[in-house]
């Protein structure tokens, strides 16, 4: 009869590997249901990516490092520097304005983006003018006018310039009108936008006022939805590096 082969008395078991694997998978968890998205600063995600930049493509070329360097000899760290500062400023008004125009962005009425001019924020014409009109519809928009002009005037927007750009729809303007084509349409509603914003409080200074026309389309003019979406006036908060 073969005798039973007796367990080595120096073997580990590894049943704790389960026990490890499923506390880590809570802690997983745990953290994962604390990470609130609207605490993400862009600009320190941006530092991120740029130390990963150009990796592996030879000893002379790089991105930016996290770690102390000559910069930070001189005070400065990448953290620190004053575009970084100002890309952290221009985070904050992003989450700033997506949550003063929470209503407003779930109905459509605007439309908030960046891109490397600034935050921009585009106002749905249909929501403020009548068609073929450069009359600002104040009795349904006040509030949201209000709130934009103290948008512009937080400690967030830092007195940044601000640009009001019209845009109109690809379809022709009647000729018998009071506008002679979409370039002059286009300025008007974005001129009438900063009379508000000034009586709202901004000063008109800040402003910089222009027509494009149908020219810079969002959407396609073949539809009526799409036509709804080029009709708007952008208020462009201007980054720094584009004043």
């Amino acid at each position: 009869m073969a005798k039973k082969k007796k367990k080595d008395a120096g073997e580990v078991s590894q049943a704790w590997i389960v026990t490890y694997a499923d506390m880590i998978s809570l802690l997983l968890c745990f953290f994962v249901a604390l990470f609130n998205p609207a605490d993400i600063d862009p600009a320190q995600i941006e530092a991120l990516v740029s130390t990963f930049q150009n990796r592996g493509l030879g000893a002379n070329i790089g991105g930016n490092t996290l770690s102390p360097g000559r910069s930070a000899d001189l005070g400065n760290t990448v953290f620190t520097l004053p575009s970084s500062d100002a890309g952290r400023v221009m985070g904050t008004a992003l989450r700033r304005a997506t949550s003063l125009f929470a209503p407003e962005i779930r109905s459509n009425i605007v439309r908030i983006t960046q891109d490397e001019r600034g935050i921009i924020i585009s106002l749905a014409s249909d929501a403020f003018f009548q068609p073929a009109s450069a009359r600002v519809n104040i009795e349904a928009t006040r509030e949201l006018l209000i709130r934009a002009a103290q948008l512009l005037n937080s400690p967030e927007v830092g007195g940044r310039r601000i640009r009001l750009e019209g845009h109109t729809d690809a379809v022709s303007i009647d000729p018998n009108g009071p506008w002679q084509d979409n370039w002059h349409l286009s300025s008007e509603r974005s001129r009438m936008v900063l009379r508000y914003l000034a009586d709202f409080g901004v000063d008109e200074r800040r402003f910089q006022v222009s027509g494009f026309a149908e020219t810079m389309p969002i959407a396609s003019n073949e539809t009526e939805q799409g036509r709804a979406l080029n009709r708007r006036v952008d208020i462009v908060i201007v980054d720094a590096a584009h004043l």
